[in-house]
């Protein structure tokens, strides 16, 4: 019976071994196979970190190599709560004034909060940014000023755990977060702030981490944000149980590629001489705006590109959208008798005309389907040099009459209008242009005049800059190259033709016409240099708005060249609903002449003109032979 009793004890131990080692076994085969690839994650998780490393934004330069727009590294300040315990006080009285702060702000932002993990678990936080974006050099005194704490107690005689809490608030309450960031920094302010635009903070995903990456938000900034951010590093590490990196343990460690420099066509002398003469004209004549491009007519590249109002790209949050908006390439307008060049030039290609043809202007009223034109003064017969000399509105519909339709199309799509010219910034529009199935009967003779067409301050520009470059139309040339970090050129820009619109003879021809505008007997006599011929066109065009043309409400413009025969520099200026004055040779020509005077100056631009003497070209000129048109494009003019 006592055996018996032995036996039954002996096998229930058994049993109970049995199902203990089966228990362990099972539970070594779930850790082990069943749930191995879950607990490494989770193991690697408790242990390994990955840091994403940033690339340093490429800078943007000017043509002379000034810096427009920088990266600097800045720090996140961050603070452990409790680690401060119950001095929130006394550190944010430090903090504040560097991190330019209330004290009452830092000591809420301080203060212990608990909550509840994903498990379940009250915790209670040890992480919480105090700031972005604070320079190194703020961040070196808050370190000096951390350690240099004092809590009007004597630390000696205290506990040791109380002095290991002390010493853990100076040291360590208060830190950065490992991974720098970057500020973006524009140091000259406002200057060329529309081709420049400004950066943002975009949140992405990156390997199941949320990152903020500096991203632009307008202007070059937007257009070539691939090229500027460069490519993200990271670096794969293991950390102990207080967090601290284990170098040896390193298992991937990639550094980031810095984004490209990218050195502009601009020219900060010259950006910053047509802000300044914008600037004044702004406060002389209180226009909704007012605009000016500088380009180099034989190349297309861009010196200078200003609209005010304006912002600072540094705070960009300051300023509306309207101030924002680059209005030379996202607005539109009906450009006036600045459009008369296309419709001359186009006749004077064509052999239509000459310069010595004479149009009879009505004295300044002229009925034409069912609509009577007028000009701003009364002319009998004039030249059709004569029609440019005094901007007859008359004389130019007249022309655009002889000319056709047809042709007069061709020579506005030929000249780029109804296209974006391809300038590299973004938000650009083409304008507005009718196919002339869509004219009206008296479409022909308003179109010459600058009325039932919308076009870009750029467009007409670079239409300005093809007839002082011969006849060739340029793309507008904004970047120069871009640049590695060492100055090595990545990638370089060349000038790029578009196509020859007029022949040469006919583009010297236009030239000789509008050097008489700046002369005493033309509309724009304001805008004669003194030691340089100039070759230009006025326009004063009333906005339309949605019942017809505003009264009062006007946009003016003048647009020129110079050395007229040699051009260097071709300068716009147009103004929104100026005041005291709407005429665009009284208040526009003044501010060109400003700019030529200065720009020319700076960039010693060799005078034409000695000892005043009398420019001949003011005579009128005949039409020579025409010469055949070198076309680069796939779209070319025809004789008809």
């Amino acid at each position: 019976m006592a055996k018996r009793l032995q036996y039954r004890r002996l096998l229930f131990l058994a049993v109970l071994l049995g199902a203990a080692f089966a228990g362990l076994g099972y539970r070594l085969v779930d850790l082990q196979v069943l749930r191995h690839e879950e607990l490494r994650l989770k193991a690697a998780q408790n242990t390994q970190r990955e840091i994403f490393r940033e690339p340093r934004r490429g800078d943007v330069l000017d043509a002379k190599g000034n810096l427009l727009a920088t990266s600097v590294f800045v720090k996140t300040v961050c603070a452990d709560p409790v680690l401060v315990g119950n001095r929130q006080a006394d550190v944010a009285h430090v903090l504040a004034p560097l991190l330019q702060m209330s004290e009452s702000d830092l000591g809420q932002r301080l203060l212990p909060r608990r909550r509840q993990n994903g498990t379940g678990e009250t915790a209670t936080n040890r992480y919480v940014v105090l700031k972005r974006k604070v320079p190194v050099e703020t961040w070196e005194k808050i370190q000096a000023g951390m350690s240099r704490l004092s809590f009007g107690v004597n630390e000696k005689g205290l506990r040791p755990s109380q002095r290991l809490f002390f010493r853990d608030l100076r040291a360590k309450a208060v830190f950065a977060d490992p991974v720098d960031d970057q500020q973006r920094v524009y140091p000259n302010q406002s200057l060329a702030a529309h081709v420049l635009g400004f950066v943002g903070m975009d949140e992405r995903e990156v390997g199941g981490t949320h990152v903020l990456e500096t991203s632009g938000k307008e202007g070059i900034e937007f257009s070539l944000n691939s090229k500027l951010s460069g490519v993200r590093g990271w670096r794969v590490t293991e950390k102990d149980r207080r967090g601290r990196e284990l170098v040896a343990l390193r298992d991937q460690d990639v550094e980031p590629r810095d984004g490209l420099n990218v050195v502009l066509t601009l020219d900060s002398v010259v950006q910053h001489l047509v802000e300044s003469a914008l600037a004044e004209a702004m406060e002389r004549h209180t226009p909704l705006s007012i605009s000016g491009i500088v380009v180099r007519p034989r190349t297309g590249e861009i010196l200078a590109l200003a609209t005010l109002p304006d912002f600072d790209p540094n705070t960009p949050g300051s300023a509306t959208p309207d101030m924002r908006r680059n209005r030379v390439i996202a607005d539109v307008m009906e450009p006036g008798s600045t459009f008369k060049i296309v419709v001359v030039s186009g006749a004077l290609n064509d052999r239509a005309v000459t310069l010595a043809d004479a149009f009879d202007c009505e004295h300044g009223h002229f009925a034409y389907a069912g609509r009577v034109l007028h000009d701003h003064e009364s002319y009998g017969v004039l030249s059709v040099q004569n029609i440019i000399t005094k901007s007859s509105n008359i004389g130019a519909a007249k022309i655009g009459i002889r000319l056709g339709q047809n042709r007069l199309y061709d020579y506005i799509r030929e000249y780029g209008f109804g296209d974006r010219t391809g300038i590299q910034l973004p938000g650009e529009v083409g304008g507005i242009l009718h196919p002339t199935k869509e004219w009206t009967k008296v479409s022909i003779a308003q179109i010459p005049m600058g009325h039932g067409v919308a076009v870009t301050r750029l467009q007409m520009m670079m239409a300005m800059c093809a007839i002082a470059n011969r006849g060739v139309l340029m793309r507008p040339l904004l970047m120069d190259r871009f640049e590695d970090r060492e100055g090595r050129v990545v990638q370089k820009f060349y000038p790029q033709a578009v196509r020859q619109i007029l022949s040469e003879p006919a583009a010297k021809l236009m030239v000789a016409a509008l050097k008489t505008v700046v002369s005493p007997d033309g509309t724009a006599p304001k805008a004669a240099l003194e030691h340089y011929s100039v070759a230009g066109k006025t326009g004063t065009a009333q906005k339309a708005g949605a019942g017809g043309y505003l009264p009062g409400k006007y946009v003016s413009s003048f647009m020129g060249f110079f050395p007229a025969e040699n051009p260097e520099l071709c300068i716009s200026i147009v103004m929104d609903e100026p005041k005291q004055g709407y005429y665009g040779g009284q208040i526009a020509a003044p501010v060109f002449k400003q700019i030529a005077e200065r720009a020319a100056n700076y960039l010693n631009i060799r005078p034409d003109l000695i000892d005043n003497e009398p420019d001949a070209s003011n005579s009128i000129a005949t039409a020579p032979d025409r010469r055949p048109v070198k076309s680069v494009s796939a779209r070319t003019l025809t004789n008809p």
